[in-house]
Parts: structure tokens; sequence; C-alpha cells
């Protein structure tokens, strides 16, 4: 397509369905509660997937035409900027900002599972084993938002939508790979995805 967004957008919806299965148990994202964080190009795609599932949605953003958008075609509810961390939702998806997830943002968290589109989430790698310690379930960002560059690599190899989605569909697995290692090694996500990385450069 020449526009990554939406496979981004895909991929961390595939990644949502990993981490609800995950830390709730559950298939289905009916009524599923979501604050996204961020709806340009990417968040407003997967606040889309999201409520065409039956998630149940709040969004904030800097731009109010994103804004009026998503509460004119998708029902969601807007919040300001500063309240979208303290909602009571079951995940916090946040698709704008990096370092969103520090000493000022983690303790207002009520969500159960973070799960988003933005780069560099955690502020400092010690914010991860903080998610851990408090029970909140964190998809590593380069894990669950890798549509994007998984949409590049297919650009240039030889474009085939089928094995383009296919080939993001495995960030299912990918995630879950990394939930079942943290389960039994007790280590925060970010670490083990981590080494789950390093173990495959080496390979």
């Amino acid at each position: 397509s020449g526009d990554p967004s939406p496979a981004t957008a895909y991929g961390v919806f595939v990644g949502i369905k990993a981490a609800v299965k995950e830390r709730l148990g559950r298939d289905s994202l009916q009524g599923l509660r979501v604050a996204v964080q961020g709806v340009g190009n990417v968040g407003f795609d997967l606040a889309r997937q999201l409520k065409e599932a039956g998630a149940e949605l709040w969004v904030t953003d800097i731009h109010r035409e994103s804004l009026t958008a998503a509460a004119r075609e998708l029902g969601a509810t807007v919040v300001a900027p500063e309240d979208i961390f303290a909602l009571d939702v079951d995940l916090f998806a946040p698709c704008a900002l990096g370092a969103i997830l520090n000493d000022a943002t983690i303790p207002q968290l009520k969500a159960k599972i973070v799960a988003g589109a933005a780069n560099n989430q955690l502020a400092e790698a010690r914010h991860g084993t903080e998610l851990f310690r408090r029970g909140i379930l964190y998809a590593p960002d380069y894990v669950i938002n890798a549509g994007g560059i998984i949409d590049v690599y297919h650009e240039r190899t030889g474009f085939d939508r089928g094995v383009l989605l296919r080939h993001i569909e495995g960030i299912y697995d990918n995630l879950m790979e990394v939930f079942e290692r943290s389960r039994k090694e007790e280590r925060p996500t970010g670490e083990v995805a981590d080494a789950i990385a390093e173990e495959r450069f080496k390979r």
C-alpha cells in the first residue's frame, strides 16, 4: 500500500487479542473497556478494529478533529489528555508519545493490560519492572507494533496481501511466547522480549 499504518494497527489489534487471552483468559474482545491515547493514523484504525470487535472506547488526542471523528464514527468517549491514565478500563493502549509509562503515570493506571502502538513506551527499563510488580501485563512495544516494519519488508520483497497478513498475525504467537516465559521465569515481559530477540540474533 505504501503506508505501513494499517499494518501497524492490525498487528496491535492482533497483539491485544493475545494480551487479553493471557491476562483475562478471554478470546473475545466484546465489552472490553479500552483507553486509547492518540487517534492518529494508527490509533484511529486500531480503535475502529476494536469497536468492530465489540470493545467500548475512551480516547484522547491533542488534535480536536481526530477526537471529533472518533466520537462521531466510533461512538468513543472523549477525555482530556491528563485523564486517560486513571480510567477504570481493562486495557490502556498508548498510540502517541514515547516514555509515557513513567513514575507519574504508572501509579494512576487501573488497567490490567498495557498494549499499544507507540514506540519506546517505557521511560526507563525499570518501569517495565514496576508494571510487572503491580500485576499489569505489558506487551513490549517493538513486539506488538512490528506490523509496520513487516509491511515495509513485504513492500520491498514482493507484496502479497495474504502473505503480509499471515506474517503480521504471527505477532500473536510471539507475544504469547513472551507472556509464557514471563510467567515461568517471573521476569518482566520487556526483559523476556529482549532475551528472546538476542537468542534469535545468535541463531
